[in-house]
């Protein structure tokens, strides 16, 4: 090999991107802002099929949605060394979901989620509750805005082995 030859970063296979979705639950979503890309951290489920995410029903990125629904969802995962590392990022058009009984299942199963992983009751800070809520308040309150991945139209996803 050539000092100066480029070394590509291996693709993933739908599979392994598939599975990098599934382990994850935390995102970054980049929205067009005014003069530059806003980006914004938000927990996500994934169903097998569509990509769910949980907000905050006020700030920069709800304007921004209203504005302009297209974003870049990415989502990684690394060693600290960087010995292993997966990233990937996906062009897609976000849509409110505005039916009451599916807004509710999400919900549900974003408390399902939180759980499961056993995250620190802090998070509810970052969905407009306090910590000392019970979970169940992201279900029985509307403090948060659920919003679906569609219409995806690319998918860059590479790893390092």
């Amino acid at each position: 090999m050539e000092q100066n030859e480029i070394i590509k970063i291996p693709k993933m296979d739908k599979s392994e991107y598939d599975e990098l979705i599934s382990r994850q639950y935390l995102c970054r979503v980049v929205f067009k802002g005014d003069k530059y890309p806003y980006i914004a951290p938000l927990l996500y489920i994934f169903d097998g099929n569509y990509m769910y995410f949980l907000s905050t029903n006020y700030g920069k990125k709800i304007s921004f949605f209203r504005e302009y629904p297209y974003v870049l969802v990415e989502i990684e995962e690394y060693e600290k060394d960087f010995s292993e590392f997966s990233f990937m990022v996906l062009s897609g058009k976000l849509v409110e979901i505005d039916d009451e009984k599916k807004d509710q299942k999400i919900r549900k199963d974003f408390v399902e989620m939180i759980k499961e992983r056993n995250l620190s009751k802090n998070i509810m800070i970052a969905l407009g509750h306090s910590s000392k809520e019970p979970l169940e308040s992201l279900v029985n309150e509307k403090r948060s805005i659920v919003w679906k991945l569609t219409d995806v139209q690319d998918i860059k996803a590479f790893k390092n082995s």
